[in-house]
Order: structure tokens, then sequence, then C-alpha cells
């Protein structure tokens, strides 16, 4: 067998997996967006009709604005918790730095759903934050604007994807090698200027890995939004999903699905021209 049948071979599982479970759906998706749905259920009747409800509507637009405005915060505050949090397990010694390593998975270890119902009892009216600003006399009643909006959103949702903004970075840094950084030190470079000329520039494909993963996510984030946001904090996928699961129109459904995607592409092709994203993820 020739080395290039053998590599065929070896690559004709992969590929038809993606075929199957990637490229097929959204295929599907494509393809039903142009149905139409009624209270009998949903037809292969080619209409455009779902393309003008979403244009002629405009608060998919604004949705999809604040969806997007949503993520963009949600990677920049990210990228600023995360960051110092993986430089500081990089730099400890072997031991601990396992240590650390467990202790930043632990949380995912649960369900994504039970991660984001811890928020309720912490930032509802009775919870935790409530109580503790009660017992040290800050507030003289409970604060009522901690859940059910935008800013509830951010910090749950910020929480929930801190580990894909973390380990990328965490990777990066921890290939380093601390050489450079001693070369730095004794070629009279300051410890800011060490960081901004040497570990950033150096850490920069762990950080946009990071960033990447953090603004898809958010883009798609449901459960958040659904539990937490109230009817300030929604975003587009909190319209998709009653599409399917209330008004049965699984055609409509299907378009804004199609929207959101084709966004979310145009930003990644928006980030692609200023830095390549092969390198971004070979890179982290």
């Amino acid at each position: 067998m020739t080395t290039a049948r053998r590599g065929l071979l070896l690559v004709i599982p992969a590929t038809t997996w993606l075929l199957l479970f990637a490229v097929a759906p959204v295929a599907l998706l494509i393809v039903m967006s142009f149905w139409t749905s009624s209270i009998f259920g949903t037809t292969a009747d080619f209409t455009l009709d779902n393309y003008r409800v979403i244009l002629d509507d405009p608060i998919y637009f604004k949705v999809l604005l604040q969806t997007l405005r949503i993520a963009v915060t949600v990677t920049i505050i990210s990228l600023i918790v995360s960051y110092p949090m993986a430089y500081f397990i990089a730099t400890r010694p072997p031991t601990t730095k396992s240590i650390f390593l467990v202790l930043l998975f632990l949380p995912f270890w649960s369900s994504y759903v039970v991660r984001t119902f811890v928020w309720l009892p912490m930032l509802g009216r009775n919870g935790l934050i409530n109580s503790v600003l009660l017992n040290l006399g800050l507030i003289d009643a409970p604060l009522d604007w901690l859940l059910y909006n935008e800013g509830a959103t951010h910090v749950a949702l910020v929480y929930v994807y801190t580990l894909f903004m973390t380990l990328p970075i965490y990777l990066s840094l921890d290939k380093l090698d601390p050489k450079l950084i001693e070369a730095a030190a004794d070629l009279g470079a300051s410890p800011w200027r060490t960081f901004r000329r040497v570990i950033l520039p150096l850490s920069m494909p762990g950080v946009l890995s990071g960033c990447v993963m953090v603004f898809l996510l958010a883009c798609g984030a449901y459960v958040t939004p659904q539990l937490l946001g109230g009817t300030t904090g929604i975003m587009f996928g909190n319209i998709i999903a009653p599409q399917y699961t209330v008004t049965n129109n699984w055609a409509l459904g299907c378009a804004l699905s199609v929207v959101l995607i084709l966004v979310v592409l145009i930003c990644l092709a928006v980030f692609g021209r200023k830095v390549r994203l092969s390198n971004v993820f070979s890179g982290g």
C-alpha cells in the first residue's frame, strides 16, 4: 500500500465524521431557512419571507447588536481577569503549578447549568451579596439591580468562560524561555518594559486564541442570559430558541441562526485581516 493511499484511509473516518455532524447540519439549517412554517408544521416550500421578517422587525437587529456588544465586553473582561491568573500559574514551581491547574479546572467539572444557577443565590434579593452588605450596614434594603439585567449576564458569562481564556494564555506563557526574561533584565529593562516588549508579544498567540474562543462562545450563549438576563440582558440565542420550543416556527429559527452564523463569520473575517486565524489556533 502506497503512502498516499495509507494517508487517505486515515483521513476518511475524520472527514466522514466532519461531513455528517458538522457540514450536513449547517447545510440543512441553511436549506430549512428558506422553507415555510405554519401551525401544521414546516414544509419544503421555498420562500424568502423568513428573512423579510428579520429585516422588517428592528428588534432582531437590536438584539443582534446587543449580543455582539456583550460578547466583545465579556471577551475584554475575561482577558483582563485571565491574563494575571495565567501568568501567576505559569510562573509557579511544577508541583504548585499542578495544584493551581486542578483548582482552575475544578469548577468546570460540574454542569454549565449548575454553574450558572449558582449566581441566583449569590446575586438575588436574599442572596449572599445582599446579606453581607446588610450585615455590614452598608445598605438599608436589598439591592434589586444585581440580578436579571445585562450586568448579571456579563458577570456570569465571564465566570463560565474564564477557563477558555486562561488556558491558552497559560500554554503560551508556560512555553516562554526564562532566559529571555533574564536577558531583558541584564540589558536594563524594567519589569514593565520586559512585559511589554518580551512577555506580551510572545504570549499573543494564546491571547488571541482565547479571545476568539470566548467571543464565539459568548455570541451563542443561551442558558446564562435566559436565567440571569431578565428582559434587558437577553441575547440572540434567547430569540432563536423559542422559535423551536414555543412558536414552532422552525423555518424562522433556522433563518435567525443563519444570520447569527453569517455575522460571526464576518467578524472573524475582519479579525482575520489583521491576524491569521490558523496561527492563532496553532500558536495558542
